[in-house]
């Protein structure tokens, strides 16, 4: 007989169910994946050896968790999914606020009913995914939200005085009893709303406007915080703080690799837009290489961070700025360019907070210094680094420095006064044509990457443009409709019919 179709309580005493606490669910639980070596946590990138340990240690513990770190670091996602070390079904009275637990109630309505039914008290089963709460704290939480207050309505209606139990209404935790319960942003918490916290992390009870009430709730508490928080908007009160027994700081992935892991998992991608548009393992990661230079550049706050939301964003926008240029030059097959990451710019913009010097320069520039920054970093790992051929030129080996820098023709083919410009609505084979203007450009490609086809070889061409100008051996700049590759020097001295539209951009070379 499977107990969850168990319908009175004298059916669950005699079945020998055993009630436990839901810390006690979670660690026998916990320790059945860890000895069958079932993961913990599914779905999380990069946490296998810092956070998740630190998070299963804690629970073993039977601890209450906060969760520290900067946004976008799954940290609310780690909490959801605790659920899945739950039992799948427990017993409860139906009609209970509390999900009261038949074999202890709690609450005066579940200890009346047991007490005047007995063995022919009902029961009814709650599963594991309706065992969780959750509430985002603001400064208008009060303690009637959290906690619960007296109903004067209530007590007119069924004409009972205020010493009458039946008259209060509970707020959201005690309504959380037997569930997991996360209050995510902790620090936003008013100070006198955080310290009503405190007798039910520590004595497990809830106080109601001095109301003489002792009720046991059996809840595991999950806080999630940013560290900004502390000097920005608000902090933990101290004695909270104390009453949290574990504190799990989180992180950034730490490699491109986890984060391309983490993007390909979360981005949208609609199944036509796959078949439409395929994306390079380079283009993949020069998108992930955007987070990594936001995180370490000056002009970005790194004590709000970066998220993972960035990237991820960024990705599934630069699909769709591929798709919508294939879809209007009629193509039934295309690829990222990196012309189209001129897309993602709206993802970066809205996702990273500046410090004063980086609101002087300006969003937009901002993102587009990052984007560079990003093709400079990964060029290297593609192509010979242009700043190891710099030194060699340096050292006078002229005549052999003709013969080892790949890049010489193409850049004396920009010296001699010509430009290329790359339009964003180009189609696959407007691009590959005007690519192949550029002498030299082609023969850098195929040397280093016999393997790759046409349209390989068209992307890792342009590649090479812009990591030239990012290398500052020629010039690149941003308009609204293209992009424009010159020679470095006459464009620093306004030479060569230079573009005078109003809608241009200034890029950082």
């Amino acid at each position: 007989m499977q107990l969850h179709t168990i319908k009175t309580l004298g059916e669950l005493k005699a079945s020998g169910y055993q009630s436990r606490s839901i810390k006690d669910e979670i660690r026998h639980n916990l320790l059945h994946r860890l000895r069958h070596q079932e993961p913990t946590f599914s779905g999380i990138v990069g946490y296998e050896d810092t956070v998740i340990p630190d998070v299963e240690r804690a629970l073993l513990s039977k601890h209450n968790i906060l969760f520290l770190g900067l946004r976008g670091q799954a940290k609310t996602r780690m909490a959801r999914q605790m659920t899945e070390l739950l039992d799948e079904y427990v017993p409860t009275i139906p009609g209970s606020d509390i999900n009261d637990d038949p074999l202890n109630p709690v609450s005066g309505f579940a200890r009346a009913l047991v007490e005047e039914k007995g063995d022919d008290t009902p029961i009814t089963w709650l599963h594991r995914s309706q065992r969780y709460g959750e509430k985002l704290a603001t400064p208008d939480v009060s303690v009637a939200d959290l906690i619960g207050d007296i109903d004067p309505i209530k007590a007119a209606n069924l004409k009972l005085n205020f010493a009458d139990e039946r008259v209060l209404h509970y707020g959201i935790i005690p309504r959380s009893n037997r569930c997991i319960f996360v209050i995510n942003e902790l620090p936003d918490l008013q100070a006198r709303i955080q310290v009503a916290l405190f007798n039910i992390l520590e004595e497990g009870d809830v106080q109601i406007r001095g109301f003489k009430l002792r009720l046991p709730l059996d809840i595991l508490f999950v806080f999630t915080a940013n560290p900004e928080d502390y000097t920005n908007r608000g902090s933990i009160v101290t004695p909270l703080k104390d009453r949290i027994e574990s504190q799990i700081l989180t992180h950034y992935p730490r490699t491109i690799e986890q984060a391309l892991e983490i993007t390909g998992q979360e981005a949208g991608i609609a199944d036509d837009q796959k078949e439409l548009v395929e994306v390079s393992d380079l283009v993949r990661r020069l998108i992930e290489q955007v987070a990594f230079e936001a995180r370490g550049s000056e002009l970005v706050d790194k004590k709000s961070g970066v998220s993972a939301r960035l990237t991820i964003s960024a990705f599934e926008n630069a699909v769709s700025a591929a798709e919508r240029r294939a879809i209007i030059n009629n193509e039934k097959r295309t690829q990222v360019w990196i012309s189209d990451l001129a897309g993602i710019i709206p993802s970066i913009t809205g996702k990273v907070e500046l410090v004063y010097e980086g609101e002087q320069e300006g969003p937009f520039q901002v993102a587009m210094n990052l984007l560079d920054k990003a093709i400079r970093t990964q060029f290297v790992e593609y192509f010979p680094n242009p700043e190891t051929l710099k030194k060699r030129r340096n050292t006078g080996k002229v005549s052999q420095e003709k013969v080892d820098d790949p890049y010489r023709p193409v850049i004396n083919w920009f010296d001699k006064g010509n430009h290329l410009h790359l339009s964003f609505g180009n189609s696959d084979k407007e691009k590959l044509m005007a690519l192949y203007q550029v002498d030299g450009l082609h023969a850098v490609v195929k040397k280093l990457y016999p393997g790759a086809d046409e349209e390989q070889a068209g992307l890792l061409m342009e590649f090479v443009l812009h990591g030239l100008a990012a290398h500052s051996l020629i010039s690149k700049k941003i308009f609204e409709t293209k992009v424009e590759f010159k020679d470095l020097i006459g464009s620093m001295m306004n030479l060569g019919g230079m573009s005078t539209e109003e809608d241009e951009f200034d890029e950082e070379s």
